[in-house]
């Protein structure tokens, strides 16, 4: 059954067969065919796109999954929405389930801040509006000149939780940094349960070292000064009773001779475990998890300390490389991620890997928007820190 007006027309723009599979979901659950287009691969690698149906005054959804070619798949993405441009379209919304290079969102060292630059890249193509999931961090949504929802999952993880855990009663919702805190939080206070820390040596992916930021700048304290490096100090007048006024010439002032407070470099403590996990399920969560080195660190740690099983829960199973190979070795018990990105490989390769659906909120989106409803009831009973 059709439960949209007329004129809506959903592509997939991936051209790779895995990748189109939440767009057929999609496309199901509202009742209508997926549009007519042919996305393929030159001979030199250069991206074409053929819409085979008219678009000229509709409402044009393109749902781009990510594979393993992240390029490849910007670009289709980019020319799909310049395709349906041109063709006179009456909007074009794009349907990212997980938006690429959101962890490149900050400035380090002498990088850039790419996420900024797909994002001018999409609304120069002709983007009117972007769904999206649990982006990396909020603040990319301000990179955009276009609406942007930021859908979530964390009510499919929590069902997930509660129907799936037999005795998730007796479990408690880890973060395995620091900066995950506030998203572990907030799953605990929704399933009333305890939460704890991993605070320690193991580096985070995102920390202050990656800047350059974790070492005091060196000091030279001898050698010649230039004399472009002192610093004059201004000419002082001053004026006695019944004299004229006399200037004086005050002698420069070297830089080297101020006394800088000792820098110390940033150094982490050994490694704990802010709260107790004995003797309970320890449910990890995150938004995203593709090298999985430190969930399996933390997974060996939580064990160390007498958790009896293990879940790793994220939005985004990037899963690259030899992470299922890592998972299946690991005392992980089970990972659990969402279909944002196809992973029908890794599953294979480790059956731990566990997968929940979320194309019933990304098809109630698309419904509302082309009907021009509120969004808000997909935001409901959702935390600021979500």
């Amino acid at each position: 059954m059709n439960h949209t007006k007329g004129g809506l027309v959903i592509f997939t723009a991936n051209s790779h067969a895995s990748s189109r599979e939440l767009g057929k979901r999609i496309a199901e659950r509202l009742g209508v065919e997926l549009g007519k287009v042919q996305v393929y691969q030159e001979a030199n690698r250069e991206t074409r796109v053929q819409i085979q149906e008219s678009v000229r005054g509709k409402d044009v959804f393109v749902i781009q999954t990510v594979s393993k070619d992240v390029n490849t798949t910007i670009m289709e993405m980019l020319i799909m929405v310049y395709a349906c441009r041109t063709s006179c379209a009456r909007s074009i919304t794009g349907v990212l389930p997980y938006f690429p290079y959101s962890k490149q969102c900050k400035m380090r060292k002498r990088g850039s801040i790419v996420s900024k630059l797909i994002a001018s890249m999409m609304c120069k193509a002709g983007l009117t509006h972007l769904i999206t999931m649990d982006l990396h961090q909020k603040e990319i949504q301000g990179f955009f000149n276009i609406p942007v929802d930021n859908l979530r999952a964390s009510p499919f993880l929590l069902q997930y939780i509660q129907e799936e855990i037999p005795d998730y009663r007796n479990a408690v919702i880890v973060a395995k940094s620091p900066a995950s805190a506030k998203r572990a939080q907030s799953f605990a206070e929704r399933l009333r349960l305890g939460i704890a820390v991993i605070h320690g040596e193991a580096q985070d992916a995102e920390s202050d070292q990656v800047d350059g930021r974790h070492s005091p700048p060196t000091v030279k304290t001898t050698g010649a000064i230039h004399p472009s490096m002192e610093i004059p100090r201004k000419a002082c007048t001053y004026t006695q009773s019944g004299a004229a006024r006399t200037q004086c010439a005050c002698p420069l002032i070297n830089i080297h001779s101020f006394v800088f407070a000792v820098l110390i470099p940033k150094e982490k403590p050994p490694i704990t475990v802010v709260g107790d996990v004995g003797g309970r399920i320890a449910i990890i969560v995150d938004d995203i998890i593709d090298d999985v080195d430190s969930f399996v660190a933390a997974a060996e740690t939580l064990k160390e300390r007498g958790a009896y099983k293990i879940f790793v829960m994220a939005t985004h199973g990037i899963l690259s490389c030899e992470a299922p190979r890592f998972i299946e070795e690991s005392a992980i018990d089970e990972v659990v991620v969402t279909n944002t990105i196809p992973h029908e490989l890794q599953k294979l390769q480790c059956p731990k890997i566990k997968t929940v659906d979320i194309s019933m909120i990304l098809s109630e989106a698309i419904r509302r928007i082309h009907n021009g409803e509120s969004m808000s009831y997909l935001f409901r009973n959702i935390g600021v820190d979500d």
